[in-house]
């Protein structure tokens, strides 16, 4: 439940409260660990931290960068009123409101359970102007935050609290900084797991060179599961060195992990590797699920030589999880990212004859995806990454227009797109797979966003 108080003088307090499934305790704690914030941002409404120091408790600041436009704004923090098990709050030192605190509270409730509160109390620059203007618009912004923010973590910690049992794990992760990796890892820590980032950037913990065929190994021992998500993006016209760098990226990054996890004296008890369901090639009207054949085409030869490289981890008796993932779906990248402007604008509509199937994940439920592939010791090779609901282009189309109150009147022509982009249009944007994910199914796996609308309205916060 959220409302919306108009205090007088004019200050405004936005409150949250929803029941969660852990204990206060325990939802304090997932407050607390690294990778809480990075969490509670939504890539609709993104900060970026500047500086942090001191977590939580009494005398810790935060400065962010909040984007404003083509500019951005400094927004410093202090946290005061640590209470553990209890609550915190933030005080505004510097920033765009004239004052702003926002209290965080846990609560026990007489199940065992637990509600989360959020109270955020504020006042506008310039005063009765500002509140004249913006002052609606801004109640409702932070209300939609705050109501995306409880459908997160609720979602968050029914998925961790599923798989309590077997603890804290260590997990080593490539691509950690990518589209997926970016709310992988923060979902990981906060829900208590040791996380090491497998790359070459100045934050990885693990140092690594596909290229040149090199890893430090030694800073794998001791970890329980691998994730490798790094691959050369095919979102480019299919050059003949393209094609190279798109097969060589996935085939020698995939067997320089497989061959390290291999070679350990203490070996992860899995890997799950990234796929993707153009395995399948171009297919239709046909249901497609694990058990299908697979294509002929570029992407599907792409897909076959991507899984086989981690032959070698499998023969070590390493579980490998090949995880098929169709269309990702966030603002901060992938299909819907390139979308969002064009429809925005009122100039979206379908691709080609829209006929084409679509099988789409949001990127909240593939970062539940990987982790119940983690967590979940029978399930093993081939398992697609998609919702339960494939819709075809058109109907993406209309879903799209109808959640962000656009109209979707502007189609662009196929012979349009394979002019612009060559054969890889006709791999991606126009091929049709219609795929069901039975495998997670029979897991026990649960969506939260198992219909496209449903997806949508999370990852635009819309509802």
């Amino acid at each position: 439940m959220t409302t919306v108080v108009r205090l007088g003088g004019g200050e405004t307090e936005v409150v949250a409260r929803s029941a969660m499934p852990v204990s206060a305790e325990a939802l304090f704690d997932w407050h607390e660990r690294p990778g809480a914030f990075e969490r509670l941002t939504p890539s609709w409404m993104p900060a970026r931290v500047l500086a942090r120091s001191g977590g939580i408790r009494d005398g810790a600041m935060v400065s962010l960068a909040v984007p404003l436009g083509p500019l951005s704004l400094r927004w410093d923090v202090r946290h005061e009123g640590y209470t553990p098990g209890r609550g915190f709050r933030d005080v505004q030192t510097r920033g765009p409101f004239a004052a702003w605190t926002h209290h965080h509270g846990t609560e026990p409730a007489a199940d065992g359970t637990s509600v989360l509160e959020d109270r955020i109390r504020y006042r506008l620059p310039i005063g009765a102007l500002a509140d004249l203007v913006a002052g609606r618009f801004a109640a409702g912004e932070l209300a939609r935050l705050l109501r995306w923010r409880h459908a997160l973590t609720a979602g968050d910690l029914a998925r961790h609290q599923a798989f309590a049992a077997r603890g804290p794990r260590r997990i080593a992760i490539t691509g950690a900084s990518g589209f997926v990796g970016a709310a992988l890892v923060p979902f990981l820590t906060t829900g208590g797991h040791e996380v090491r980032c497998i790359g070459r950037g100045p934050s990885a913990t693990v140092r690594w060179d596909p290229a040149r065929g090199t890893i430090d190994a030694a800073g794998l021992e001791g970890v329980d599961a691998v994730i490798h998500l790094a691959g050369e993006n095919v979102g480019a016209r299919w050059t003949a060195s393209r094609r190279r760098e798109i097969v060589e990226s996935r085939v020698r990054g995939t067997r320089l992990i497989a061959e390290a996890c291999a070679r350990l004296a203490t070996k992860p008890e899995v890997l799950v590797s990234a796929s993707a369901i153009g395995i399948y090639g171009v297919r239709g009207d046909e249901w497609l699920d694990e058990s299908s054949a697979l294509g002929d085409d570029f992407l599907a030869e792409v897909g076959q030589a991507w899984e086989a490289a981690t032959a070698p981890a499998r023969g070590a008796g390493i579980r490998v999880v090949h995880l098929r993932i169709g269309i990702v779906l966030n603002p901060a990248g992938g299909a819907l990212g390139k979308m969002l402007l064009p429809f925005h604008l009122g100039f979206g509509g379908r691709l080609g004859s829209g006929r084409q199937w679509m099988s789409w994940i949001s990127r909240e439920d593939l970062v539940g995806a990987i982790h119940h592939a983690l967590q979940t010791p029978t399930l093993a090779g081939p398992v697609n990454a998609t919702a339960p609901a494939p819709v075809t282009n058109a109907e993406f189309t209309r879903t799209l227009a109808r959640v962000l109150r656009r109209p979707a009147l502007a189609p662009v022509p196929a012979v349009a797109l394979r002019a612009l982009f060559g054969e890889m249009a006709q791999g991606t944007v126009l091929a049709s797979q219609r795929v069901r994910p039975a495998a997670l199914e029979a897991s026990g796996f649960r969506f939260l966003h198992p219909t496209l609308a449903q997806a949508l309205r999370f990852e635009l916060g819309r509802g």
